[in-house]
């Protein structure tokens, strides 16, 4: 019995990465010899995931679009996991009317600043100055 030696069966491996051509599993993202990305791994569909993806999206417009490359929606909405796509439709939703919210308080608030001004000036000329 002391002689005996285990023996660990070995995954087959049926693919080799694209750039360094070492063995890889089907399975793998991401070869572990080069670390060349392989395939996408899966959105993650977790509560936080959403928390994050939602309040991006709400606050998108007010920083002016200027990371939309860190906007994960468009991701969501073109996956093939049916509850990816639909969290990415809630994202783009919210985006959309956060986007007219933030439009519409801009009408509001440059109508406002017109509107001061202009009738500062009316009254000074009213006052024979």
């Amino acid at each position: 019995m002391e002689n005996e030696q285990v023996v660990v069966p070995q995954p087959p491996i049926t693919a080799v990465c694209p750039q360094c051509h070492e063995p890889i599993l089907p399975t793998y993202y991401f070869c572990p010899n080069c670390g060349k990305n392989l395939k996408e791994p899966p959105l993650s569909t977790s509560t936080a995931a959403q928390i994050g993806l939602y309040a991006l999206s709400i606050i998108m417009p007010v920083i002016c679009f200027l990371a939309i490359n860190q906007w994960r929606g468009m991701k969501y909405m073109r996956s093939a996991d049916p509850k990816a796509k639909q969290i990415g439709i809630i994202a783009a939703a919210l985006m959309a009317v956060s986007t007219v919210l933030v439009v519409w308080v801009g009408i509001i608030w440059t109508e406002q600043l017109i509107s001061s001004m202009t009738g500062g000036l009316m009254g000074a000329g009213n006052l024979g100055l």
